[in-house]
């Protein structure tokens, strides 16, 4: 299985809060912003380095640079929340947006935005949404990134449902996947369980 389940103190503490039903919006947008960072730091392991002649006080040396184009791709509009977590790292990182809704009577996505930047084809693509349920906007974002030429892909989420996992390796075997935590279930109505609720609603305090 090309899972990643991290394991850290401190998203724990963050992944609690967001789970609490009375944490506030602004609460919740600061600490998903906080574990994305966490998420982000494990799943860029990865990236290639290119060495680079420095000067420190003292002496020549050598030191390290990024060598791979980064761009981080949200799906709207839940993954926003967690792109600041990505560029605190990478800064001169470029932002891809793909907008999905969920249709309420098939589960299914429904694309409805696309904007993207050049050299996709080449870089290394973050697509990242805090939920991982039933897969249907996960597949569908990455088939549409790949119809576009790009192939290094890693998906970050906060949440996991186990059929979400399923549906996604299935349909992308080549693309890890990097998440908190694997939850239990989906429900009836394809929501993860426990899960944290409708994490778009909760960063822009839309929910009820």
């Amino acid at each position: 299985m090309n899972l990643t389940v991290v394991d850290h103190p401190l998203l724990k503490r963050d992944l609690t809060i967001l789970r609490r039903k009375e944490t506030p919006h602004g609460q919740f947008r600061k600490t998903l912003s906080d574990a994305a960072a966490i998420l982000a730091y494990e799943a860029m392991r990865g990236l290639t380095m290119e060495a680079v002649p420095i000067e420190t006080p003292l002496e020549a040396s050598t030191g390290y640079e990024v060598a791979d184009e980064v761009i981080v791709v949200p799906i709207l509009r839940a993954g926003l929340g967690m792109v600041d977590g990505f560029v605190r790292f990478i800064p001169e990182a470029r932002v891809g947006h793909l907008g999905m809704y969920r249709d309420e009577e098939t589960k299914e996505p429904k694309d409805y935005y696309s904007n993207l930047p050049g050299g996709i084809a080449t870089a290394r693509i973050f697509v990242v949404d805090p939920m991982l349920a039933t897969g249907g906007s996960a597949t569908q974002a990455i088939d549409h990134l790949k119809a576009r030429g790009a192939r290094r892909f890693t998906f970050v989420c906060l949440v996991a449902a186990p059929e979400g996992v399923e549906a996604l390796q299935e349909a992308h075997p080549d693309v890890p996947i990097v998440t908190a935590t694997l939850d239990r279930e989906l429900d009836d109505n394809a929501f993860i369980r426990p899960g944290l609720g409708d994490a778009g609603d909760r960063i822009f305090g839309t929910n009820p």
